[in-house]
């Protein structure tokens, strides 16, 4: 009998909160084109808009540099609940705003709950997901995140042909609904167990991996004893360094590890992506792209669609070749359109616009535009999309791991908020060379994870060390990839020789981990 809640069901619900993310990225792009929402606030261009969609990425900011205290102290699952709470606050005070200041404010408490779940959300899957389904489970991060965008977009597009405030105010509001879901639903979801046995709670811990492992919550299981085992050595191992967990970030033989979560999510950023979801209407209009709303909408289909070869094949093709031929791939889009934009543009005749470079009357070049848009966004949902949200949780040990995920969705929040604040000026004074900007930033992407990124495909969350010790050089292979078997040696020898738990209640008096017994019947070896 399969569990109604197990890994793949408890990922999905928990990555509600990467649907709340989407909601906020659309929640800007569906709107800012309409008459009602110019009319209202006073039609902001430029810097005045870009602090609009920027106030988001701040507080997201803040989220993700509380997300590590939090996530740590009360439990990545409370954590996320808290978050949904800011939240809906926030979507209050958005759908009820009477000006531009009080619309800023909501969006930037409904952005401390997106870097409280963007930090977490994350974390949390990797860390009940088995090592061999971990991208997948951790990509629906991603995918629920595109989800979020093209249910708000379209609610928006609808809403748009409401002739009052009503257009913008509707869509805003019901971005409450799945936050109020998944934080009243969490109640009945178990807490990370990598994160109880951090704290001591060793019965509980492998009681859940229990739960999330078998269909019978066997916890003599051999793959079950095997992963509590590798935990409870890890955890171990960690509390022997005698180093406090701040200075252990930043020590010689973490700081790599740091610097490449926090790089990746940069990198995800600056590839462009995030720029298409925010202004996307902007650039078509400037392209000569006829009714530029519909034809941002099917961007957003494009992007759900295209999440799903990573979810599917994250595990088995390795989230180095995605990053790899994702970046390369991207950046040739972002530099033919600017090369398009260049050959064909001119400066645009009507003042006060968002854009001051234009192509007109050339409908071959404004399709193409379209397409390499297009093209663009389905190269990022199927590579750094998803893959930058299972990296950075996967590659540091249990005792850094929210406070890396913390400073690496930190960076994403602080690029994010440059990007947001500044492309709305970039586009007015730069014009098309912004596209050859975002191409440059690809391949200094793909030489990045070229020479830093090793492959974590079908690895405990416990094996991060040897891979990033051990490993050959990584510029001599373009997969970088050496299986491991040790969970699987270590259930059978624990097989073998028949070891389990006596009871659910039998600790160790002197630090309460769990003793591991040989049950009756079998000898011990040479015996």
């Amino acid at each position: 009998m399969v569990h109604v809640l197990n890994v793949y069901t408890i990922s999905a619900f928990v990555a509600l909160g990467g649907l709340l993310f989407g909601f906020d990225i659309s929640s800007i792009s569906g709107i800012v084109d309409t008459d009602q929402y110019k009319n209202f606030y006073g039609n902001p261009l430029g810097t005045t808009q870009g602090l609009i969609t920027s106030a988001m990425a701040g507080g997201s900011l803040i989220g993700a540099l509380s997300s590590s205290v939090l996530g740590d102290l009360l439990s990545r699952k409370v954590t996320i609940q808290i978050g949904t709470v800011f939240w809906c606050i926030g979507a209050a005070l958005q759908s009820a705003s009477n000006g531009i200041a009080m619309l800023i404010t909501g969006r930037a408490l409904a952005g401390i709950c997106i870097g409280l779940t963007s930090a977490l959300v994350p974390i949390y899957q990797s860390e009940i997901a088995p090592r061999k389904i971990r991208g997948r489970v951790v990509s629906f991060q991603h995918f629920a995140i595109t989800c979020g965008m093209t249910i708000q977009y379209f609610v928006e597009y609808g809403c748009s042909f409401i002739d009052s405030t009503a257009a913008f105010r509707i869509p805003w509001a019901i971005q409450a609904v799945p936050a109020i879901i998944l934080g009243i639903g969490l109640f009945w979801f178990p807490r990370s167990p990598r994160w109880l046995a951090s704290k001591d709670r060793w019965d509980e811990a492998l009681k859940v991996l229990a739960f999330l492992r078998t269909t019978k919550n066997d916890i003599n299981d051999p793959l079950v004893l095997a992963e509590y085992r590798e935990i409870e050595d890890q955890i171990r191992f960690e509390r022997e360094i005698d180093s406090s967990s701040l200075r252990e970030l930043i020590s010689k033989k973490m700081r790599k590890r740091v610097l490449l979560a926090m790089a990746i999510q940069m990198l995800g950023q600056l590839s462009g992506a995030n720029m298409l979801n925010y202004y996307i209407v902007y650039v078509f209009q400037s392209a000569g792209v006829s009714n530029p709303k519909l034809a941002a909408s099917f961007q957003y289909l494009i992007k759900v669609f295209l999440t799903i070869p990573a979810v599917l094949w994250a595990d088995k093709w390795g989230r180095r070749p995605f990053l790899l031929v994702g970046a390369v791939i991207m950046g040739f889009w972002f530099f033919v359109i600017g090369g398009l934009f260049m050959r064909y543009g001119q400066p645009d005749p009507v003042l006060n616009q968002p854009y001051t470079w234009v192509i007109i009357d050339h409908p071959a070049v404004s399709r193409t535009i379209q397409a390499c848009c297009y093209l663009a966004t389905a190269t990022f949902s199927a590579s750094w999309g998803p893959v930058s949200w299972i990296y950075p949780p996967e590659i540091v040990p249990l005792r850094i791991r929210s406070m890396s995920v913390s400073l690496a969705l930190a960076t994403n929040w602080t690029t994010n908020y440059a990007l947001g604040f500044g492309v709305p000026p970039l586009l007015r004074s730069i014009r098309w060379r912004l596209f050859f900007l975002f191409g440059s930033f690809n391949l200094l992407a793909a030489v990045t994870v070229w020479f830093t990124a090793p492959e974590t495909k079908l690895r405990t969350l416990e094996e991060m060390d040897e891979i990033f010790e051990h490993e050959k050089p990584l510029w001599k292979s373009f997969f970088s990839f050496r299986e491991s078997n040790s969970l699987d040696r270590l259930a059978h020898d624990i097989e073998m020789e028949k070891l389990g738990i006596s009871s659910v209640g039998h600790t160790d008096s002197s630090d309460g981990r769990r003793s591991f017994d040989r049950l009756p019947g079998k000898l011990e070896n040479g015996e």
